[in-house]
């Protein structure tokens, strides 16, 4: 990716990496309503690319595309943050489940079934998963949802700062963990799906044809366990911070 004179050939590098793009976008879109254009989202996504390229380190090495999907992903998320395409009463919604999820956990010290969180939302159990699959596109979680407004992300800070603040480094890892255990506790049907979206890649209509259920139900079942997540890593996060503060 050098040209003659040993410098980054920064062209090529675009060509290279531009179906990284294509392909990023196309999984997103998986998760987002109709009213998303997937060009918008390519679009964003190879200014994420460039702003990666212009940021490129010959000692990242084979790290590169690592940090390229990064700065990818994370254009893309915010290209959507900016147009506030999800509506705010959908919003509330979504955090109506995680704190009903919240609640349930801690009074039943395991995950609440769909029927109980119907229960505690006081409606039935179809309107429940109407609320489920209505909330697609919430679904989104990342690195970048769980840092403060205007941090960088996890890879910018660390992958080539060897002078990292070790306690920096310390409440990242904390944060991977709780990712990591919150996968860990979600019923198995769920961390069946999680497992063939994120590491099989495969997209919604081919995990219901493996679980055996519609597209439709995979969404809902997705939207569950990021509400599942997020109720549990914010969750735990908050009572990091409280403890930071009063110790």
């Amino acid at each position: 990716m050098y040209n003659a004179a040993g410098q980054i050939n920064k062209d090529q590098l675009v060509q290279h990496f531009a179906p990284l793009v294509k392909r990023i976008a196309y999984h997103l879109m998986a998760r987002l309503p109709s009213s998303v254009q997937v060009d918008d989202l390519i679009q964003n996504g190879m200014m994420g690319l460039l702003d990666a390229i212009n940021r490129f380190e010959s000692g990242m090495g084979a790290q590169f595309e690592t940090y390229a999907a990064q700065r990818i992903r994370g254009a893309m998320l915010d290209g959507l943050r900016e147009n506030d395409w999800l509506p705010r009463s959908l919003r509330r919604d979504f955090r109506r489940i995680e704190l009903a999820i919240a609640q349930l956990e801690q009074e039943y010290g395991r995950a609440p079934g769909e029927n109980e969180l119907a229960s505690a939302l006081d409606m039935t159990l179809a309107e429940y998963q109407k609320m489920l699959q209505d909330a697609r596109g919430h679904q989104l979680i990342s690195f970048e949802d769980m840092v403060d407004d205007g941090d960088e992300d996890f890879l910018e800070r660390h992958l080539s700062d060897d002078a990292s603040d070790p306690s920096k480094i310390l409440e990242d890892e904390n944060l991977r963990q709780l990712l990591v255990q919150s996968i860990e506790l979600l019923p198995e049907r769920e961390k069946l799906m999680m497992a063939l979206y994120y590491e099989q890649d495969l997209n919604l209509r081919e995990i219901g044809d493996v679980m055996g259920v519609t597209e439709s139900r995979v969404c809902q079942l997705h939207s569950q366990a990021v509400a599942r997540k997020r109720a549990r890593i914010f969750g735990e996060a908050g009572l990091m911070k409280k403890a930071k503060r009063n110790g």
